[in-house]
């Protein structure tokens, strides 16, 4: 079926069910006169009288009232099916798959999601956690999450937590037998615990700055992990001197379990942003997560 014809059904179907082309007219916001031409295209097409006119009535012929009671029920089916999709648009529900390091999920996202979900049942979270950087386009996530500094220019940027800082800790057992560290060039004397990173595969370089000089330690160690949360237990349990988020560890060096050195030296990092296509239409779902997290 041509889509013209079923433009014109739509339109007969509107004389038929108003028994008036006046009304059905008004109804669909065209002139009697076109309203009248186009029914008697279609009837010309199918070679049947789908009306009949009289000067105080139009109903429908014998062919008409098949054609209306296949229609109708088709007709209303659809307008049901549209209204549902409508309400969908404008309810809040659906998945949202979010991609992110175990630090992010922990410290800020997951936190922020918690009552949110509580509140909106019908929205789905999917946190995939990963320390690497994901192409969240390929890999059909709907956002990333990362630091500040390492956005690429044609994602949306939405910042989702505070500026936090990376700290070096040991345990007192540790430095009982070890003298801290005065300045940061002095940790290639230490045991120090490593950080393997997902996206390079290469150790992590230990940042540091202090009165606008910046230093890049590369230190060895026994141990060596791709995630922050074992590597504050190795340090707690003195296996080296670790150098990791401070919000993981302000429990620890409250109790005395660890020990913060070169804290002059720990500088400060830009927070996590929520990152995504610049190029998309967003879900009412999405947009009330983004808006949850948001800083």
């Amino acid at each position: 079926m041509k889509r013209q014809d079923l433009n014109d059904m739509l339109w007969f179907l509107s004389v038929a069910e108003e028994r008036s082309f006046t009304r059905a007219a008004a109804k669909l916001g065209t002139s009697q006169s076109t309203l009248s031409h186009t029914i008697k295209k279609l009837e010309a097409r199918m070679g049947l009288r789908l009306l009949t006119r009289t000067t105080r009535s139009v109903a429908p012929t014998e062919a008409g009232e098949r054609l209306l009671r296949s229609l109708a029920p088709r007709i209303e089916e659809l307008e049901t099916e549209i209204d549902e999709l409508m309400e969908i648009r404008d309810k809040p529900s659906g998945t949202v798959r979010i991609n992110l390091s175990d630090h992010a999920l922990e410290s800020v996202v997951w936190p922020k999601l918690r009552p949110l979900l509580l509140n909106y049942p019908d929205i789905k979270v999917e946190l995939n956690r990963d320390n690497g950087f994901r192409n969240i386009v390929e890999e059909r996530f709907d956002a990333g999450v990362r630091l500040g500094e390492s956005l690429d220019n044609d994602m949306i940027a939405v910042r989702i937590g505070p500026d936090w800082r990376l700290v070096a800790v040991g345990s007192p057992e540790y430095f009982a037998g070890h003298p801290a560290p005065q300045a940061p060039q002095d940790l290639v004397r230490h045991n120090c615990i490593n950080h393997r990173q997902a996206g390079s595969g290469g150790l992590y370089a230990w940042e540091f700055a202090k009165d606008d000089r910046e230093l890049r330690v590369r230190v060895d160690g026994q141990l060596t992990f791709n995630t922050s949360y074992a590597m504050v237990d190795a340090a707690v349990s003195g296996y080296g001197i670790a150098y990791i988020p401070e919000d993981l560890v302000t429990e620890q060096i409250g109790s005395g379990s660890l020990v913060q050195v070169l804290d002059e030296w720990s500088p400060t990092f830009a927070g996590y942003y929520l990152y995504y296509p610049s190029r998309r239409q967003n879900s009412p779902a999405f947009k009330i997560v983004v808006d949850a997290l948001r800083h």
